[in-house]
């Protein structure tokens, strides 16, 4: 992380010190600009996943037995891919120096979380095979300072370096399960939604406009983007059974469908004090939340913006 960002630093300090040297910008520059724009980020500084409702962030793989262990892989990887659009709003001080505010909504790419293949899960004999996949969208705010490096045959490059803050979202992890027996096959459905603490992210771009009319402009932006987000609370939306809702139903394969088992209060630590059943069985409450340690994923990308601006 340390790294990128002194690289990032590096990277504009040269831009704009090349962009001062060959500078043919208007003394009068425009004052208000917006641009519309979308964007697609491909995954960087990819990490293990966290722990999906006591799994480990594994595909597992079982032979015929359902207890044989063929192979194991651990799933990793960023949340910071996938689609974004965004309007943002501008004022350029100087020929040189502006502002911008970004209003952006993402809606990343499903990650598989965890997998499994065929393990023996319970006597009868029971196998299970399941895929926990999860999903992050959001929308956020993102100010930054922006350096125009010079109007050249109508291409103004410029560089900007800015903070990511999120306003709302959401991690969805939707698990999907199949159960079989010599009862029959029983498809399990779940849906949980993650809320996150407040978090602040580092943002840094290259691009360049191209005149199309006195107002008028088509844009390009390489873009990196990277921050963490901590889970906040969980809990889980839907639960159903071969399409039949059973959220609030005790089964054979959910045993437990207490208010504790469907929701989360993610903390930094665990105690004797905390509602949680590995640290305060006997004064577990199963009628309140679960206390469990906070988990993070990571949102980092590199993203190609293009869009129309508008100059007043």
């Amino acid at each position: 992380m340390k790294k990128s960002i002194i690289l990032l630093a590096l990277m504009v300090s040269t831009v704009t010190m090349v962009g001062q040297t060959t500078n043919t910008a208007s003394s009068k520059p425009e004052t208000w600009y917006f641009k519309l724009g979308g964007s697609y980020f491909i995954q960087t500084a990819a990490t293990e996943f966290p722990i999906v409702s006591g799994a480990l962030p594994n595909t597992d793989v079982y032979a015929a037995n359902g207890t044989t262990l063929i192979s194991r892989e651990t799933n990793h990887g960023s949340f910071g891919e996938g689609f974004r659009t965004g309007l943002n709003v501008g004022y350029r001080f100087t020929p040189h120096l502006g502002v911008e505010m970004g209003f952006n909504y993402f809606s990343g790419n499903d990650k598989t979380m965890v997998k499994t293949v065929n393990r023996l899960a319970a006597a009868g004999p029971t196998f299970v095979t399941g895929t926990a996949e999860g999903k992050i969208k959001a929308f956020d705010l993102a100010p930054a300072v922006v350096l125009f490096l010079g109007d050249h045959n109508g291409f103004e490059p410029y560089t900007k370096v800015g903070v990511i803050v999120p306003v709302v979202g959401d991690l969805t992890i939707e698990t999907n399960r199949t159960y079989t027996n010599p009862a029959g096959t029983t498809n399990t459905y779940s849906k949980d939604v993650i809320l996150p603490n407040p978090t602040v992210g580092f943002m840094a771009a290259l691009g360049t406009s191209y005149k199309l009319g006195k107002n008028i402009s088509l844009f390009a932006e390489l873009e990196y983007r990277n921050f963490t987000v901590h889970g906040k609370s969980k809990e889980t939306k839907e639960y159903t059974e071969n399409d039949v809702d059973k959220l609030n139903t005790p089964t054979a394969f959910r045993a437990d469908a207490s208010y504790s088992a469907s929701h989360v209060n993610y903390v930094e630590q665990i105690n004797s004090t905390s509602n949680s059943k590995v640290t305060n069985a006997a004064g577990f409450d199963n009628t309140k939340a679960t206390d469990d340690i906070s988990s993070y994923v990571g949102i980092s990308g590199l993203g190609l913006t293009l869009g129309l601006k508008y100059s007043l």
